[in-house]
């Protein structure tokens, strides 16, 4: 199971979101490290966006990662989808 590294912009958005939308992030972070697939967490590539990903906890939320070769997801930023 990869290993999370979180962005300082990541931790600062998400600590002003609800403690709903939290919860709903991190069970999208579970999701992810134990099966990236999993059709819940509905990850896909960013276009033009080499080697990064978006994933989204709900419909209106989104958050952006990349898989580090070191078998690391840096989780960058999160917010609402605009």
């Amino acid at each position: 199971m990869p290993a999370i590294e979180y962005s300082d912009i990541f931790l600062e958005q998400f600590n002003k979101l609800s403690k709903d939308i939290q919860k709903k992030i991190r069970k999208a972070i579970r999701l992810l490290t134990s099966d990236p697939k999993h059709p819940s967490v509905r990850s896909k590539p960013i276009r033009g966006a080499k080697g990064v990903f978006e994933v989204s906890p709900d419909l209106h939320y989104r958050m952006t990662y990349e898989r580090l070769p070191s078998d690391v997801l840096r989780l960058h930023v999160v917010g609402l989808h605009g």
